[in-house]
Parts: structure tokens; C-alpha cells; sequence
């Protein structure tokens, strides 16, 4: 799926912040500095990712998301339950992070509050 960065800004990032009560310019960019670096990183000299969607989140840091931080936070967990399919996420909640842009979106803002540095610094997180 190709999504442009405006589009994905305006029709997936924004609404999601909103949602999750996150809204600002400042996250916004964030996000789409997120994208845009996995986007490259995929179509760089060594090939695709490990991870699943526009944000390259693997299933092991999606269990950690779920694990030690929202299960320790459950308005939030149930709000990003919210986005979730209901049938798909109880059958593979895994693939919740290559099918719905809301869903990755709203997981991609908790890691990176909790890996703040794992953001390349090189990337502009202007769009």
C-alpha cells in the first residue's frame, strides 16, 4: 500500500492522535518522519524490513507495547482496542499493524514514548 505522506497525515495520523487525545503538529511530523525513514529503509541498498505496516513494527515489540506498558494503562489500552478490528485482532493481532493505519499509528506513538532515541536523528521530521 502506498499512502502519501499528506494523506496519511491528514486522513490516518491526524484522526488517530486526536482519538488518543495526542494532537499536535509536533506528534504529527513525528509520525510521518517515522514513515518516511521506514519507507526508505526499505527501499534503501539492503532491502526490506523486519516489521509489519508503514511503521515497521515487529511482533515482538508489539507484545512488549501491550506487556509492560498498556496493560499498566487501561484507558489507553482500551481506547487502542478501539481501533482494532474485532474479529482479526483476537485471531492475529500481529497483522492489526499491516491492515489498520489507525491501529499501527496509535501503537507506533506508545513506542516511540518508550524509545524515544530510536528515531534516526538524520531524518527530518519535517514533512
Amino acid at each position: 500500500m502506498d499512502i502519501s505522506t499528506q494523506d496519511l497525515r491528514e486522513q490516518i495520523i491526524q484522526p488517530t492522535l486526536g482519538y488518543l487525545d495526542k494532537a499536535s503538529t509536533a506528534a504529527e511530523n513525528l509520525l510521518v518522519a517515522i514513515v518516511n525513514q521506514k519507507r526508505t529503509a526499505l527501499h534503501g541498498p539492503n532491502g526490506g524490513g523486519k516489521g509489519l505496516g508503514p511503521y515497521q513494527i515487529d511482533a515482538a515489540t508489539h507484545q512488549l507495547v501491550w506487556d509492560r506498558f498498556l496493560a499498566f494503562q487501561p484507558d489507553l489500552a482500551s481506547r487502542i482496542r478501539g481501533l482494532a478490528s474485532q474479529r482479526a485482532f483476537l485471531e492475529d493481532p500481529h497483522s492489526e499493524l499491516a491492515t489498520n493505519l489507525c491501529y499501527a499509528t496509535a501503537i507506533a506513538w506508545i513506542v516511540f514514548i518508550l524509545h524515544p532515541l530510536e528515531l534516526n536523528t538524520s531524518t527530518s521530521v519535517a514533512s
